[in-house]
């Protein structure tokens, strides 16, 4: 048996809809300006780009319905709501043609993002980890089973903050659909079960303030809903 100098942090896991089962999460892959609207929102020009991905930690995920405490060394944190992927079985240079065969199932997720660190970190031409990958970043919905969903080619996906509307776009204006990231994914790097791809997010991102409350959803999905509570002394 194998012992350990501290006690092994626990696994981070996510909601199954419909089960007391969980999901244990292995690692999660975000997806950059992969709708256009919101890529050119952003100042890029979407027609030229082909999909980017970068990283949060595992432990970045919590479950729908919890308060999310203002994250330190930011003015300004956003919503980014978003279709996410779970991987269940693994591969390396998987085809288009048979992703979804690894697909495990679909959930709502919220990408948090410090953009006042991110803007910072693209004007220096450093690393956006600490924009992205900040505590309890990856807020994440229940899971359905892919079998009990349809192929996610379309569909509204949208999030409202207090009951107003920001977000309200359709899954058919991926850029990338599901099963070109999964492939092009597992091009770098080999997927496994309990890997996470958080798809993109459409305009209409914006500040999210302490107090504030942030509702979201997917056709045919279970939803997300988190309060930001204040910064911890």
């Amino acid at each position: 048996m194998t012992e350990f100098v501290v006690a092994p942090p626990p696994v981070p896991s996510v909601a199954v809809s419909g089960s007391a089962e969980r999901f244990p999460v292995r690692r999660i892959f975000c997806v950059g300006r992969n709708y256009a609207a919101h890529a050119r929102e952003m100042g890029n020009d979407p027609d030229r780009e082909p999909p980017f991905f970068f990283a949060k930690p595992a432990d970045a995920v919590v479950d729908s319905g919890v308060e999310i405490p203002y994250p330190p060394l930011t003015e300004n944190l956003h919503h980014e709501i978003e279709l996410v992927v779970a991987i269940g079985r693994g591969g390396f240079r998987i085809s288009r043609a048979s992703a979804f065969d690894h697909v495990w199932g679909y959930a709502v997720g919220i990408d948090l993002t410090r953009r006042d660190l991110q803007d910072e970190a693209k004007a220096l031409r450093r690393p956006w980890d600490w924009s992205k990958g900040f505590d309890r970043s990856a807020p994440c919905g229940p899971l359905t089973r892919a079998a009990q969903w349809r192929t996610p080619d379309k569909g509204r996906i949208w999030l409202a903050v207090d009951g107003e509307t920001r977000q309200d776009a359709d899954l058919a204006e991926l850029i990338w659909p599901v099963e070109d990231i999964v492939a092009i994914c597992s091009e770098g790097m080999e997927l496994q079960p309990g890997d996470l791809i958080f798809t993109g997010t459409p305009a209409g991102v914006g500040a999210i303030k302490p107090g504030q409350r942030a509702t979201g959803g997917i056709d045919g999905l279970e939803g997300i809903d988190i309060r930001v509570g204040s910064t911890p002394s």
